[in-house]
């Protein structure tokens, strides 16, 4: 189901595919520098988390439009797996799924180095951080590492939802702004 918008929610075109087929994608744009935007998402258990709730850590935002895709899956437990290599990092999955689905995944997939959060009530992280899919009602690929002062330090906004991200660059920077 496409997403309602107001006239305040900036609209990007031409930057976005999914299987090759152009997609909208709504809020800003985030850019290296800037500080980074608050969000509330959902956990498991249906408490709000912030961005602000991993204040004095390196954050490492790995987006994802839904874990029960193949590529998805592939991502989250990369990073899963190179948790236990980021001392003082905390790694946030995100994505549209319901948190009991969420959570149902992570016990299948042995998933438990990541937390792995729910923007579906609304959309607020997609919003602030320019991921919402318009079309589709998901999140777009990306990766985001925010440093402990809260300035955003890398972004990448992968281009075709149906690709990965750049996991060696993206660990790279998180491992820089850890330092």
């Amino acid at each position: 189901m496409p997403v309602a918008t107001s006239a305040r929610i900036p609209e990007r075109t031409n930057v976005y595919t999914f299987k090759g087929k152009p997609q909208t994608l709504l809020g800003p744009e985030v850019k290296v520098g800037q500080a980074a935007p608050e969000f509330q998402v959902l956990a498991h258990d249906l408490s709000t988390v912030t961005l602000a709730a991993s204040r004095g850590k390196t954050r490492l935002i790995s987006v994802v439009p839904s874990l029960d895709t193949g590529i998805c899956d592939a991502q989250t437990r990369r990073f899963n797996q190179e948790a236990a290599t980021l001392p003082n990092v905390a790694i946030l999955t995100i994505s549209m799924d319901l948190p009991f689905a969420q959570k149902r995944w992570c016990g299948a997939a042995g998933v438990d180095k990541v937390q792995v959060l729910s923007d579906h009530r609304d959309a607020s992280f997609g919003l602030a951080y320019g991921v919402l899919v318009k079309e589709l009602r998901l999140l777009a690929r990306s990766i985001f590492v925010v440093d402990a002062s809260g300035t955003v330090r890398y972004v990448e906004y992968v281009p075709e939802l149906a690709s990965h991200p750049n996991y060696d660059a993206a660990l790279a920077a998180v491992r820089q702004a850890a330092k």
